[in-house]
């Protein structure tokens, strides 16, 4: 029964994907856009019959992960040819920011670790990214986010050592420290960081001549590079979140969350309390600095003020505000992050403020307060979390 269903479903699926395929060849305008078109929607197609199936989702639930992300990627990059430059630019700085939440949510979700420091982490990846491009300016994009993701990977675990012994505001306190010094560390080896002023890329991430290709001879520079940037950002972002999702899932993703519940149980079991503790810390570490180098990426520099305490803060904010220790959560609080410069353009606009006043300056404090003051009103769990709640509660009522 279940073989002829998953049969049925294969066999609709693919004179599904004949079928487009056929139509993208008739109605696209080019061979180029109809080839692009349909390689979008077989991938789409496909995605969807593997989501579809209960059995795969039961069986080979790592299968059915790779499945969803491949579709989401899929159809997110699609739409960003559609996009204009500012919405693309938002995705990306979103997608950025949501890795370096995803990190956090998974240190402290499912470990229970408190770290104050995420944006130092942060910038260790941004940095790396730019004395890697600065010193290597030929070098692939992919080489430098993989530097990026060593070098904050190299300094969670440096961090994460001592920090097996600390708990509670200790621990808190120790990344504290190193989100406070941070650029002061920055200040101390200025032929490489540029000081103040930081470094500048050699070149900006430009888009390949075959998809340069698929616009028209009038589009500006803006619109192309923003698109490569978005659709860079949110193909790492998804890969990110694919890893983290089966990480959750794992038998480490487990042991961390029985430390977090009862670290006494959990020696008991035979789980390594410091082991899974610094792994978790070098995850985390390695996500924010991945969301640094692709922030710097988008941004074509780095500059030390841009990472400073306050947006460890804002992180930890958002962390709490998407749900904390939930892979939607770390989506949600990126998407708030990436809008909320249009959001302080929109109320100084309406209001009349003066942008560079005091309190224009400070509105992006005030609407993280706000929103994680209501949080903790309306929804303590968060937003994620929250849903996530009130759907499990609407399961239980249904009858049957």
């Amino acid at each position: 029964m279940a073989a002829s269903a998953t049969t049925r479903r294969a066999a609709v699926g693919a004179s599904t994907g004949v079928l487009a395929v056929v139509l993208s060849f008739a109605f696209a305008s080019s061979t180029r856009v109809a080839v692009a078109l349909s390689l979008f929607l077989v991938i789409l197609i496909k995605g969807m019959v593997l989501l579809t199936s209960a059995q795969l989702r039961a069986t080979h639930p790592v299968i059915a992960r790779a499945a969803l992300t491949v579709v989401v990627i899929d159809v997110v990059l699609f739409a960003t040819y559609f996009f204009p430059a500012n919405t693309n630019s938002n995705l990306a700085i979103g997608a950025a920011m949501s890795i370096v939440l995803l990190g956090l949510s998974f240190l402290t979700g499912a470990s229970g670790q408190i770290s104050l420091g995420n944006g130092a982490f942060m910038g260790v990846g941004a940095f790396a990214m730019a004395i890697w491009a600065n010193h290597h300016a030929t070098s692939p994009i992919a080489v430098g986010l993989l530097v990026a993701v060593v070098s904050g990977a190299a300094m969670g675990l440096l961090l994460g050592l001592p920090a097996t012994r600390l708990r509670g505001p200790y621990l808190a306190g120790m990344t504290l420290a190193f989100a406070v010094a941070f650029s002061a560390i920055l200040s101390s080896f200025n032929s490489w960081t540029g000081g103040d002023s930081g470094l500048q890329l050699p070149t900006a991430a430009t888009p390949p001549q075959w998809l340069l290709n698929f616009f028209g001879p009038g589009t500006s520079l803006l619109t192309t590079n923003s698109m490569w940037t978005a659709d860079i950002a949110i193909f790492v972002a998804g890969i990110a979140f694919f890893f983290m999702a089966n990480l959750f899932a794992s038998r480490t993703g487990r042991a961390m969350r029985l430390i977090r519940d009862n670290d006494v149980a959990a020696e008991l079991v035979g789980v390594s309390l410091p082991r899974t503790r610094v792994v978790a810390f070098v995850v985390s570490s390695a996500y924010a600095a991945l969301g640094g180098s692709l922030t710097t990426l988008i941004d074509n520099a780095v500059s030390p003020s841009t990472y400073s305490f306050a947006l460890s803060i804002t992180i930890l904010s958002l962390v709490v505000i998407g749900g904390i220790g939930t892979i939607p959560g770390a989506l949600i609080g990126g998407i708030i992050f990436a809008y909320s410069n249009s959001v302080i353009t929109w109320i100084t606009n309406q209001t009349g403020l003066n942008p560079q006043g005091n309190l224009a300056s400070q509105l992006n404090g005030i609407i993280f307060g706000v929103l994680l003051i209501a949080t903790m009103l309306f929804a303590p769990m968060g937003i994620a979390g929250t849903v996530r709640h009130l759907r499990h509660r609407r399961r239980r009522r249904v009858p049957g």
